[in-house]
């Protein structure tokens, strides 16, 4: 099966007959703020703020507070060598930008090296999420006087497995992502920081504390694993920059989460770049004070004989070192803690949805075979990949028996050589495209009509610095990075190679004629107002559609089939999305069955590509644009039906004015239909309400004679009344009878469902 790229597709348009697929390219996209978007980093990023500035004092000593802050302000330039990236809409992450720039050999070593990586910051957050928790566990039995203790690492392995399986079911089962969860996760973080850092500063105020020592070659004091191959060199030690590198390359891991920018950056509302700039702003500030705050304080805070024995959860260390009562430092412990699952865990979720995107990219570019992209038969999904990276976490954490020392030395080779490879194909884009770009990384020169790129080329040049010496001192990431990689390489070459040997070899699918539009209207698909609005995703499960098409009748009204690709942020960025980003052979494969339905029936459907960031804004902002009366879909495989129209109607009260009523058809697998009512509708009564109202109708006529009285006058008047008796201190009796009426609908339908 192959893919159909922009070159076929053009081939496929002059083809009379062939059916028409109008693909949206920007209409349904939700548009976040610059808060939104520097909140999704963050949890990304920020999650490192919890153990980058012990991994790194492990390895280079008291100093490393210095590094972390180094780190993070060379993490600024390195946001804006990705400012730049987006600006010039190259889309994708490091894998597209690689391959635009240098070719498809360099790209596939790069995203090789990024897989690594991404295997990695699973473990390495979920351990680290166990650590806390571990550590808090103990400190409640010993303050409860209870007699055990339970293993730091072991204890965090387990804990990091169960939350992996957990995000690895959820993505299965395919939840989407949310930047308003990402948010709500920053609100509370903040809270936490705002604390912590008050706390240490009255800590600081009232026993005193000294900064730590400047990294100077007599302060730099190198664990014999933390100098690899160089530890029976001098060179460490009588060289100050070797000394500087080395302690930088143990600190680039404060940085980890530098990728999510490029992904999150398609959906940054207008004006895009300067809110992309305002986000990495705040991404930069509260990274700068948080991630080297806490390196900082613990180092001043915490005393130089108990600090090694918090290396694995170094703020709860900070918190049991404050000044105060130890039951309200615990409690805040407690609170570190839920804070630091939260964002941990979050980057568990997050290195797997990276993964599957960066797979995913490379699969529709014809580089693994159709067959890693098979969907779930139940739940759509590309479960192939996701069971091929998390089996590979889950190796991962055995391996490392929940050592997060372990996991932080081997963790910098994929970010390192990935942020290298980004940083050069920047560069190089300089010449191959040299236009005009709306954002430069600073510092350009020009002799003659020779651009000097000068910041952009001392980032790249430190960025390969740091790569090349974390060659030589982490041998453990050194080892497991480049037989990872070359062994990714190696599957990424044999298979393209394969791929495109056997490409013809494929199921036999219909062709289609692909137009791409700005948005969806009733003038690009040909439909009429009032059309019905069929959502499909998974070919195994079309029986919405089926019974649509059974129900209606054409000429009446027109089906629109709608596939709305739900965007991963990995491997994302740039704005204009094109054909081969939506319409790949899953599609193509998806659209062919759901053609073979309307051709069983005789009956004909108007079908539609559109890209979204929520599921439900997509729908509704695409039955809006289409002016749908009717949106049909089958039932979710992980959110009840009830819950589901609950959520349609939420995201209908966002939908911007003028709103239009639609009536929402959910379909069960056995051809049940549940219809729910999005905006004001006219109810529809049972018969036992119509009699009801029909009786009080003839007992209030007789009243008021000779005036006359409707039907619509008892419903206003008793809408009238229960409105004043919620408001006047009856809503809990009132939500009291509703629940028991809800209750006696449902026992009653029990015995027939």
């Amino acid at each position: 099966m192959s893919i159909i790229s922009s070159t076929q597709s053009s081939i496929v348009a002059q083809k009379p007959g062939l059916p028409k697929v109008v693909i949206a390219t920007t209409a349904m996209l939700l548009f976040i703020s610059f808060w939104r978007a520097a909140a999704i980093v963050l949890n990304d990023l920020g999650s490192s703020a919890f153990y980058a500035g012990a991994i790194a004092e492990q390895a280079i000593g008291k100093a490393a507070p210095w590094f972390i802050l180094a780190i993070m302000l060379f993490a600024y330039a390195v946001r804006s060598m990705y400012i730049e990236s987006c600006s010039m809409f190259v889309r994708g992450g490091v894998y597209r930008v690689v391959k635009e720039a240098m070719g498809s050999t360099l790209a596939k070593f790069s995203v090789s090296a990024l897989m690594f990586d991404y295997i990695l910051t699973g473990p390495i957050s979920g351990v680290s999420a166990g650590q806390y928790f571990t550590g808090f566990l103990n400190d409640l039995f010993a303050r409860s006087h209870v007699n055990l203790t339970l293993p730091i690492n072991s204890t965090s392995a387990v804990f990091a497995i169960a939350v992996t399986i957990y995000f690895w079911w959820e993505n299965i089962k395919g939840i989407p992502e949310s930047s308003g969860k990402a948010l709500r996760i920053m609100y509370v973080t903040t809270v936490m920081v705002v604390v912590m850092i008050a706390w240490c500063i009255l800590t600081v105020w009232v026993r005193g504390a000294h900064l730590p020592p400047l990294p100077g070659k007599a302060n730099l004091t190198f664990a014999p694993e933390a100098l690899g191959w160089l530890r029976l060199s001098s060179l460490p030690h009588t060289v100050a920059l070797i000394g500087i590198l080395i302690g930088l390359g143990h600190s680039v891991l404060a940085m980890s989460g530098e990728e999510t920018l490029a992904q999150v950056y398609r959906e940054v509302e207008h004006p895009k770049l300067r809110n992309l700039e305002k986000a990495g702003l705040v991404i930069f500030i509260y990274s700068f004070v948080f991630t080297a705050g806490v390196s900082f304080f613990a180092s001043m805070i915490i005393p130089d004989a108990i600090r090694p024995q918090y290396f694995g959860n170094l703020i709860s260390g900070l918190s049991m070192n404050f000044v105060g009562p130890y039951n309200l430092r615990l409690g805040f412990e407690g609170f570190v803690v839920l804070v630091g699952v939260l964002m941990l865990a979050g980057a568990v979720n997050t290195a797997i949805v990276g993964s599957n995107g960066v797979l995913n990219r490379v699969s529709e570019d014809g580089i693994l075979p159709h067959w890693f992209r098979h969907p779930h038969p139940r739940f759509g999904t590309s479960y192939r990949m996701l069971n091929l990276v998390v089996g590979l976490q889950l190796l991962t954490i055995i391996l490392s028996r929940g050592d997060i020392f372990i996991l932080g030395e081997a963790y910098a080779f994929g970010v390192m050589w990935s942020f290298s490879m980004k940083g050069l194909a920047v560069l190089v884009l300089r010449y191959k495209q040299p236009g005009k770009r709306d954002f430069r990384v600073p510092l350009n020169f020009t002799m003659g009509n020779v651009e000097i790129p000068v910041g952009l080329g001392l980032i790249t040049v430190t960025l390969f610095a740091l790569s090349i010496m974390n060659l030589f001192t982490k041998q453990v990431a050194t080892i497991a990075g480049v037989a990872f990689t070359i062994i990714f390489f190696t599957v990424f070459e044999i298979s393209e190679k394969i791929t495109l040997k056997h490409g013809a070899k494929h199921q036999e699918l219909d062709m289609f004629n692909l137009e791409s539009d700005g948005e969806l209207t009733p003038a690009s698909l040909s439909v009429r107002p009032g059309n019905a609005l069929v959502m499909i995703r998974n070919s195994n499960a079309l029986y919405n559609l089926a019974a649509v098409l059974d129900r209606i009748n054409p000429r009446q009204q027109d089906v629109v089939v709608l596939h709305l690709r739900v965007l991963s942020r990995a491997g994302s960025g740039g704005d204009e999305l094109s054909q081969e980003d939506l319409f790949s052979t899953n599609q193509q494969e998806l659209f062919t069955r759901a053609l073979s339905l309307a051709e069983k029936r005789g009956k004909s459907i108007h079908l539609a590509v559109a890209p979204a960031t929520e599921k439900w804004e997509g729908i509704l902002r695409a039955a809006q644009n289409l002016q749908s009366s009717t949106i049909a879909l089958g039932i979710s495989s992980w959110r009840g039906i009830a819950d589901e129209a609950r959520i349609a109607g939420l995201a209908w009260e966002s939908l911007p004015e003028p709103r239009p009523q639609l009536t929402l058809e959910i379909y069960s697998p056995s051809g049940q239909e549940h219809v729910f009512y999005l905006g004001p509708h006219a109810p529809r009564l049972t018969n036992k309400e119509i009699d009801l109202l029909h009786g009080i109708w003839l007992e209030l006529s007789n009243e008021v004679a000779p005036e006359e009285i409707h039907h619509h006058d008892v419903v206003h008047i008793a809408l009238e009344e229960l409105s004043r008796e919620i408001h006047d201190g009856r809503r809990q009796e009132i939500i009291d009878a509703l629940r028991k009426h809800l209750s006696n609908n449902r026992q009653r339908r029990a015995p027939n469902t």
